[in-house]
Parts: C-alpha cells; sequence; structure tokens
C-alpha cells in the first residue's frame, strides 16, 4: 500500500486563493502605477505653467516699480522745482492742506 502525502500548504484553501490572487493583485499594482505616474506628470506640468505665470507676472510687477521710482523722482524734482520758483504760494498751500487734514481728522 502506498501512501501519499501531500503538504499540508499545497491543499490549504487560503494558500491556494492567495496564489490565484497574486498576478491579479500584481496587475492591479501595476494599473495604480500608471495612474499615479499619469497623476503626477499632469501635477508636474500644472505646477510648471503656474511658475511660468508667478515668474512672468514678477517681472512685470519688477518693471512697473521701476516705471514708479523713476515718475517719482519725476514728480518730486517737478515739486522742488515749483516751491524754489514760487515759495510764498507753496507756503500757503501746505498750510491750506494743514488745516484741511485737521478738521479731517477730528
Amino acid at each position: 500500500m502506498t501512501t501519499i502525502t501531500t503538504s499540508p500548504l499545497s491543499s490549504d484553501p487560503s494558500t491556494v486563493a492567495l496564489d490565484e490572487a497574486r498576478p491579479v493583485a500584481r496587475e492591479r499594482a501595476a494599473g495604480v502605477s500608471a495612474t499615479v505616474d499619469r497623476i503626477a506628470s499632469g501635477a508636474r506640468d500644472a505646477v510648471d505653467r503656474v511658475a511660468a505665470a508667478a515668474n512672468s507676472a514678477a517681472e512685470r510687477l519688477s518693471g512697473k516699480g521701476d516705471e514708479l521710482l523713476a515718475s517719482k523722482d519725476q514728480w518730486l524734482q517737478a515739486c522742488s522745482g515749483y516751491v524754489k520758483e514760487n515759495p510764498l504760494t507753496s507756503l500757503g498751500i501746505a498750510v491750506a492742506v494743514g488745516y484741511l487734514l485737521s478738521r479731517l481728522t477730528r
């Protein structure tokens, strides 16, 4: 009489189910990995577009800042020239503006 012994692991239903589930799990993991890669690529592109837009806006603001500084200097020179040419009128304007501001802030 010959006895055939089988490994307890090969006849265990949970082991069989686990062996059958591994290829499915690998396939799903590959699908998830591809999805994550696609989302990461899209996010990277979006971040690059936002960074380019921010850089462009910063350059424009820098240019506007330079223009404002130049116009401030021009306005200051014009006011300084007016005060030198018309000292009494400038003093009267300063007093009137000071009076109006004091009335508005009460």
